[in-house]
Order: structure tokens, then sequence, then C-alpha cells
């Protein structure tokens, strides 16, 4: 059986500009630009009229796979210097009142359950946290790092050894989207 070449185009829409530096991506927009180091012996990137080639000579199921990986990631790095990511989370307390305050980098949850001690997490500099009444708003360009700070506020609030049917207080992420 012979393996065939695979090649993967990604379109470069109007506005942004790609520059690669051997297996450096760099993605710039109006909202910002983005780096990310695609490391591989096998998968080459190359840069054609308004398109990304991902090429790879002999292509095997864990290049195929690898290269979709590849893709994947260049289509969110170009959804978000373009649109932005965005997550939603909404503020749930059934059994205590909870304060949630945002002071600079720092979001922080106060009589979560009734404890005493204040529950604290710190924001990435290139992330923006608002809060709005019972809904946390998380937007960024780097899809990667919306999503870990979004989970890690959704963390903020985990019950242990508690029943989760009866103790649903926390903040849970609601919606996604690529628009902000």
């Amino acid at each position: 059986m012979k393996i065939a070449e695979m090649v993967q185009k990604i379109e470069i829409l109007d506005g942004i500009e790609i520059r690669l530096e051997g297996n450096l991506v760099k993605v710039k927009g109006p909202k910002g630009e983005l780096q990310r180091n695609y490391a591989s012996n096998t998968i080459k990137i190359s840069k054609e009229e308004g398109v990304v080639m991902l090429k790879a000579k002999n292509a095997t199921k864990r290049e195929k796979t690898m290269m979709n990986t590849f893709k994947a990631h260049i289509k969110n790095m170009l959804r978000g210097v373009v649109e932005g990511h965005k997550y939603e989370l909404k503020i749930c307390s059934g059994h205590f009142p909870m304060n949630v305050s945002i002071t600079g980098k720092e979001i922080s949850v106060k009589n979560f359950l009734g404890e005493k001690v204040p529950r604290t997490f710190k924001i990435d500099k290139d992330i923006i946290v608002k809060l709005e009444g019972d809904k946390i708003t998380v937007e960024g360009i780097d899809i990667e790092k919306c999503g870990q700070c979004a989970a890690n506020i959704e963390k903020l609030t985990r019950i242990t050894n508690r029943d989760r049917r009866i103790f649903q207080d926390g903040i849970w992420i609601t919606s996604k989207s690529g628009k902000v």
C-alpha cells in the first residue's frame, strides 16, 4: 500500500498578516498578534497567495491527525485576531450569599458555602474579565488562555464531600463563542 502526500489549505482573510519563521507561525490582525510554535519534522508549513499550506510527504495516520490539529489551532488563531473569543459564566448561590469581586487582575470569591477564607485566582494579563451582576465575561484573542481562565474560575468553586444534586452553588460556564 502506497502512502500519498497530504495537503491541507487554510484561507487567510483580508486584514490578517501571517509570518512564518521556521516552525513559528505569527498571526497579526485588528485585535492583536498571536504566535505559536508548530514543531514537527514531518509536517511542513508554507504560505502562498492568501493560503497557508500544511504538507506531509508520507501521510500516516499520526501525521494526518497532527495536520488536522495544526489546522484547527491556526484557524483559532485567525478567528481570535479578527473576532476574539468570549466565555460567559453564571454565578449561582443557593445556600449562602456568595460575593464575587474583581480587583486588578485577581478574582476573589468570598463566603462560598459559608467559608471564612476567600478563594482567589490571578488572571492572565492578556485576558479581560468583566463582572456584571451574576454574570462573568472572559474575553481575549487566545482561545487557550480564555478557556483556561474560564475553567480556573469555575474550579474556584469546586465542592468536595457534599452531594452535587443538593449543593449546586458555584460559578458555571454557560456559553462559549468566537465573537467578542
